[in-house]
Protein backbone atom coordinates (compact mmCIF):
# COMPACT_ATOMS: atom_id res chain seq x y z
CA UNK A 1 0.00 0.00 0.00
CA UNK A 2 1.78 3.68 -0.97
CA UNK A 3 2.63 6.22 1.36
CA UNK A 4 1.27 9.06 -0.30
CA UNK A 5 -2.00 9.58 -3.08
CA UNK A 6 -1.33 10.18 -6.53
CA UNK A 7 -1.98 13.91 -5.25
CA UNK A 8 0.85 14.42 -3.10
CA UNK A 9 3.07 12.88 -5.28
CA UNK A 10 2.20 15.34 -7.68
CA UNK A 11 2.85 18.27 -4.47
CA UNK A 12 5.92 16.94 -4.12
CA UNK A 13 7.15 16.55 -7.49
CA UNK A 14 6.09 20.31 -8.28
CA UNK A 15 8.11 21.19 -5.40
CA UNK A 16 11.18 19.64 -6.90
CA UNK A 17 10.53 21.56 -9.97
CA UNK A 18 10.26 24.63 -8.47
CA UNK A 19 13.05 23.80 -6.28
CA UNK A 20 15.85 23.03 -9.41
CA UNK A 21 14.11 26.65 -11.12
CA UNK A 22 16.47 27.98 -8.80
CA UNK A 23 19.37 25.92 -9.26
CA UNK A 24 21.90 23.24 -11.33
CA UNK A 25 21.47 21.04 -8.80
CA UNK A 26 19.13 18.08 -9.01
CA UNK A 27 16.89 16.91 -6.46
CA UNK A 28 16.07 13.34 -6.12
CA UNK A 29 13.35 12.04 -3.76
CA UNK A 30 12.58 8.69 -1.96
CA UNK A 31 10.20 7.22 0.01
CA UNK A 32 10.58 3.54 0.74
CA UNK A 33 8.54 1.14 2.80
CA UNK A 34 12.09 -0.19 4.57
CA UNK A 35 15.26 -0.42 3.91
CA UNK A 36 16.10 -4.14 5.01
CA UNK A 37 14.38 -7.48 5.51
CA UNK A 38 16.38 -7.70 8.77
CA UNK A 39 16.14 -11.47 8.73
CA UNK A 40 19.80 -11.67 10.54
CA UNK A 41 18.04 -9.61 13.03
CA UNK A 42 14.99 -11.99 12.80
CA UNK A 43 17.18 -14.99 13.14
CA UNK A 44 19.35 -13.78 16.25
CA UNK A 45 16.49 -12.93 18.37
CA UNK A 46 14.77 -16.42 17.94
CA UNK A 47 18.46 -18.39 18.18
CA UNK A 48 18.92 -16.41 21.52
CA UNK A 49 15.90 -17.35 22.66
CA UNK A 50 16.54 -21.03 21.92
CA UNK A 51 19.42 -20.64 23.81
CA UNK A 52 17.62 -19.23 26.65
CA UNK A 53 15.17 -21.59 27.20
CA UNK A 54 18.05 -24.81 26.66
CA UNK A 55 20.02 -22.89 29.42
CA UNK A 56 16.95 -22.53 31.93
CA UNK A 57 15.56 -26.07 31.07
CA UNK A 58 18.35 -27.96 33.75
CA UNK A 59 15.79 -25.73 36.42
CA UNK A 60 12.73 -26.76 34.91
CA UNK A 61 13.91 -30.13 34.17
CA UNK A 62 12.05 -31.96 36.97
CA UNK A 63 8.52 -30.51 36.44
CA UNK A 64 9.09 -30.82 32.64
CA UNK A 65 10.38 -34.53 32.35
CA UNK A 66 7.35 -35.56 35.01
CA UNK A 67 4.62 -33.15 32.95
CA UNK A 68 5.83 -36.27 29.89
CA UNK A 69 5.25 -39.16 32.35
CA UNK A 70 2.14 -39.90 30.07
CA UNK A 71 3.93 -40.75 27.09
CA UNK A 72 5.40 -43.81 29.66
CA UNK A 73 1.77 -44.78 30.45
CA UNK A 74 1.74 -42.22 33.97
CA UNK A 75 4.58 -44.52 35.41
CA UNK A 76 7.38 -42.98 36.99
CA UNK A 77 10.06 -44.32 34.48
CA UNK A 78 13.27 -43.03 34.98
CA UNK A 79 14.61 -40.79 32.30
CA UNK A 80 18.04 -41.57 30.61
CA UNK A 81 20.76 -39.11 28.80
CA UNK A 82 19.22 -40.07 25.34
CA UNK A 83 15.60 -39.05 26.49
CA UNK A 84 17.01 -36.19 27.60
CA UNK A 85 18.53 -34.57 25.15
CA UNK A 86 16.07 -35.35 22.56
CA UNK A 87 13.59 -33.69 25.21
CA UNK A 88 15.86 -30.40 25.19
CA UNK A 89 16.89 -30.55 21.58
CA UNK A 90 12.63 -30.57 20.86
CA UNK A 91 11.92 -27.71 23.21
CA UNK A 92 15.30 -25.58 21.54
CA UNK A 93 13.57 -26.24 18.39
CA UNK A 94 10.12 -25.20 18.93
CA UNK A 95 11.49 -22.30 21.09
CA UNK A 96 13.22 -21.56 17.29
CA UNK A 97 10.45 -21.68 15.32
CA UNK A 98 7.88 -19.74 17.39
CA UNK A 99 9.54 -17.01 18.14
CA UNK A 100 10.73 -17.04 14.35
CA UNK A 101 6.78 -17.21 13.54
CA UNK A 102 5.60 -14.74 16.03
CA UNK A 103 7.99 -12.47 14.30
CA UNK A 104 6.91 -13.13 10.82
CA UNK A 105 3.09 -12.68 11.44
CA UNK A 106 3.92 -9.49 13.79
CA UNK A 107 5.80 -6.85 11.72
CA UNK A 108 5.29 -4.35 14.06
CA UNK A 109 7.09 -6.58 17.26
CA UNK A 110 9.75 -7.36 14.70
CA UNK A 111 10.76 -4.00 13.70
CA UNK A 112 10.38 -3.14 17.31
CA UNK A 113 12.66 -5.77 18.49
CA UNK A 114 15.59 -4.27 15.94
CA UNK A 115 17.95 -2.17 17.77
CA UNK A 116 18.12 1.69 16.74
CA UNK A 117 21.98 1.75 15.59
CA UNK A 118 21.32 -1.36 13.32
CA UNK A 119 18.12 0.62 11.93
CA UNK A 120 20.31 3.91 11.07
CA UNK A 121 23.07 2.26 9.18
CA UNK A 122 20.75 0.34 7.39
CA UNK A 123 18.75 2.90 6.32
CA UNK A 124 22.01 5.10 5.33
CA UNK A 125 23.53 2.00 3.26
CA UNK A 126 20.54 1.86 1.39
CA UNK A 127 19.97 5.61 0.93
CA UNK A 128 24.04 5.41 -0.59
CA UNK A 129 22.85 2.45 -2.70
CA UNK A 130 20.20 4.07 -3.92
CA UNK A 131 22.38 7.43 -4.24
CA UNK A 132 24.81 5.43 -6.27
CA UNK A 133 22.26 4.12 -8.46
CA UNK A 134 20.04 6.81 -8.94
CA UNK A 135 22.05 10.03 -8.86
CA UNK A 136 25.69 9.96 -8.10
CA UNK A 137 27.74 10.99 -11.17
CA UNK A 138 24.95 11.16 -13.37
CA UNK A 139 24.70 15.09 -13.85
CA UNK A 140 27.13 17.09 -15.54
CA UNK A 141 28.37 18.78 -12.48
CA UNK A 142 27.98 15.92 -10.19
CA UNK A 143 25.55 18.54 -8.19
CA UNK A 144 22.85 15.22 -7.53
CA UNK A 145 20.97 15.14 -3.96
CA UNK A 146 18.52 12.41 -2.66
CA UNK A 147 16.46 12.73 -0.17
CA UNK A 148 15.53 9.46 1.28
CA UNK A 149 12.39 8.35 4.05
CA UNK A 150 12.13 5.23 5.43
CA UNK A 151 8.96 4.95 6.76
CA UNK A 152 9.45 1.43 9.25
CA UNK A 153 12.82 2.46 10.77
CA UNK A 154 11.23 6.31 11.05
CA UNK A 155 14.59 7.32 9.69
CA UNK A 156 15.78 9.77 7.00
CA UNK A 157 18.98 10.41 4.90
CA UNK A 158 20.09 13.35 3.00
CA UNK A 159 22.90 12.26 0.60
CA UNK A 160 24.89 14.57 -1.89
CA UNK A 161 26.82 14.17 -4.65
CA UNK A 162 30.92 15.22 -4.37
CA UNK A 163 30.25 18.48 -5.83
CA UNK A 164 28.27 19.73 -3.39
CA UNK A 165 29.94 17.93 -0.42
CA UNK A 166 33.24 19.87 -1.39
CA UNK A 167 31.21 23.10 -0.88
CA UNK A 168 28.34 21.98 1.59
CA UNK A 169 29.34 20.72 5.12
CA UNK A 170 26.95 17.77 6.13
CA UNK A 171 25.67 19.76 9.05
CA UNK A 172 24.27 22.30 6.90
CA UNK A 173 21.30 19.92 6.28
CA UNK A 174 19.73 20.01 9.56
CA UNK A 175 17.35 22.82 8.68
CA UNK A 176 15.92 20.37 6.03
CA UNK A 177 16.01 17.46 8.43
CA UNK A 178 14.55 19.45 11.42
CA UNK A 179 11.97 20.57 8.99
CA UNK A 180 11.14 17.27 7.42
CA UNK A 181 10.65 15.59 10.80
CA UNK A 182 8.26 18.32 12.19
CA UNK A 183 6.03 17.23 9.53
CA UNK A 184 6.86 13.65 9.43
CA UNK A 185 5.77 13.60 13.62
CA UNK A 186 2.51 14.72 12.64
CA UNK A 187 1.73 12.59 9.76
CA UNK A 188 2.01 14.85 7.00
CA UNK A 189 4.57 12.87 4.82
CA UNK A 190 4.35 15.20 1.79
CA UNK A 191 4.13 18.19 3.76
CA UNK A 192 8.09 16.65 5.19
CA UNK A 193 9.31 16.10 1.99
CA UNK A 194 7.85 19.62 0.68
CA UNK A 195 9.80 21.39 3.66
CA UNK A 196 12.97 19.15 2.99
CA UNK A 197 12.83 20.00 -0.87
CA UNK A 198 12.73 24.27 -0.15
CA UNK A 199 15.31 23.72 2.26
CA UNK A 200 17.85 21.86 -0.09
CA UNK A 201 16.99 23.88 -3.01
CA UNK A 202 17.72 27.16 -0.89
CA UNK A 203 21.16 25.60 -0.36
CA UNK A 204 21.83 24.76 -4.02
CA UNK A 205 20.55 27.63 -5.23
CA UNK A 206 23.29 29.45 -3.14
CA UNK A 207 26.18 27.34 -3.89
CA UNK A 208 25.02 26.40 -7.46
CA UNK A 209 22.66 29.26 -9.10
CA UNK A 210 21.08 28.03 -12.51
CA UNK A 211 22.98 28.66 -15.33
CA UNK A 212 21.20 29.74 -18.71
CA UNK A 213 21.71 26.54 -20.27
CA UNK A 214 21.09 24.40 -17.38
CA UNK A 215 18.59 21.14 -18.48
CA UNK A 216 16.89 18.70 -16.68
CA UNK A 217 19.04 15.99 -15.78
CA UNK A 218 17.23 13.49 -13.90
CA UNK A 219 13.29 12.95 -12.96
CA UNK A 220 11.43 15.57 -10.74
CA UNK A 221 9.13 13.28 -9.98
CA UNK A 222 8.91 11.90 -5.94
CA UNK A 223 9.85 7.96 -6.18
CA UNK A 224 8.00 5.60 -3.42
CA UNK A 225 9.57 1.80 -3.19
Amino acid sequence: MPYLSAEEHVRVSAAVAAAEDRTSGEIVTIVADRSDGYSDVTLAWAALAAFLVLALLPLLAGPLLEALDPLHGGWNVAWEAPGIFVVAAIAGILTFLIVLGVQALIPALRFALIPGRIKTERAEDRAIDLFKVGAERRTQGRTGILIYLSMREHRAEIVADEAITALVPPETWGEAMGAMLAELKQGRIAEGMIAAVERVGAVLAEHFPRAENDRNELPDRLIEL
